[in-house]
C-alpha cells in the first residue's frame, strides 16, 4: 500500500516502522510545518490515510481524505464530537473509514472481556467498578480515549450504569481516575469492588508498536473495502 501519514509525533514515527516491515510505502508525511500539502493533489495515488495528529486537525484531516475518496484510519481522539460528519462524509464519497481510540491487539481484546465481564456483573448489585489510566505527562486529552471506550462497554452492557465522572457523586455513574507521570505508555485498570473481593482487567502497553502494528493492519482491512468499520470487525469478533 501506499500510505499518507498525517501526524509525525512517536506514534507516527512507529507506524512507519510497522508499515515498512510489512512492505508498505509512506508516501506522504504530513506534518505541523507542511500542514498545507494534505491536498488532492498529493493525494493522488494514495492507497489509505492513517491519522494520529492533534484533536486540533484531525478532523480537518479526515475530511480532506475522505474527500479525495482515500480511505482514513483515525486514531486520534478529543474530536469525536465531531465523528458523526466525517461518518456521513465517509458515505457520501463511498469510501471507507475507521476510527478507534486504540489500536492495540491486546486493547481491543480488553475492550471485548470488558464488555462481557460488565454484562455478568449486572447480575450482582454488590459490586461496583471504577477505571483507572495512567499515561505520559504530554497527552492532551482527559480521560484517555481507551479509557471512554471502557465506560462505554460498561454502559451498554450494564444497565446499573449511565455515565462516568472524575468526581463521581452518583450511583449511576462510574468513577474514572486519570494519571499523567513520566513516560508511560499506557495503562488502563478496570475494577469491579465489593466488600469480599476484587475482580481486575489489566492493561499495560509496554511501548508504542503494539498500537502501531494494530493501526497498520487496520489500514490494509479497509484499504480494499468501502463502508464504516470498527476494530472488532478487523478482528472479526
Amino acid at each position: 500500500m501506499n500510505i499518507a501519514l498525517l501526524g509525525y509525533g512517536r506514534m507516527g514515527h512507529e507506524i512507519e516502522i510497522a508499515a515498512t516491515r510489512r512492505g508498505h510505502c509512506i508516501k506522504l508525511i504530513i506534518d505541523v510545518n507542511n500542514a498545507d500539502d494534505l491536498n488532492s493533489s498529493n493525494l493522488d495515488g494514495i492507497d489509505v490515510a492513517i491519522d494520529f495528529s492533534v484533536p486540533d486537525v484531525a478532523f480537518t484531516n479526515v475530511c480532506k481524505c475522505l474527500n479525495a475518496k482515500v480511505p482514513v484510519v483515525s486514531g486520534t481522539t478529543g474530536w469525536l464530537e465531531k465523528i458523526n460528519d466525517a461518518v456521513e462524509l465517509c458515505k457520501k464519497n463511498d469510501t471507507a473509514f475507521i476510527h478507534s481510540s486504540n489500536y492495540s491487539i491486546g486493547v481491543n481484546i480488553l475492550f471485548r472481556l470488558n464488555a462481557d465481564l460488565a454484562r455478568y456483573m449486572s447480575r450482582y448489585k454488590e459490586y461496583n467498578v471504577s477505571i483507572e489510566e495512567i499515561h505520559h505527562i504530554k497527552k492532551l486529552d482527559a480521560p484517555s480515549g481507551t479509557a471512554l471506550s471502557l465506560v462505554s462497554g460498561i454502559v451498554q452492557q450494564h444497565p446499573g450504569y449511565k455515565t462516568w465522572s472524575f468526581d463521581s457523586t452518583s450511583e449511576t455513574s462510574i468513577p474514572v481516575k486519570s494519571v499523567r507521570e513520566g513516560t508511560v505508555p499506557g495503562t488502563h485498570i478496570v475494577t469491579w469492588e465489593s466488600e469480599i473481593e476484587n475482580i481486575s482487567l489489566r492493561h499495560e502497553a509496554k511501548n508504542r508498536s503494539g498500537l502501531a502494528l494494530g493501526a497498520v493492519i487496520a489500514a490494509e482491512y479497509i484499504s480494499k473495502r468501502k463502508g464504516v468499520f470498527t476494530m472488532n470487525d478487523v478482528m472479526e469478533f
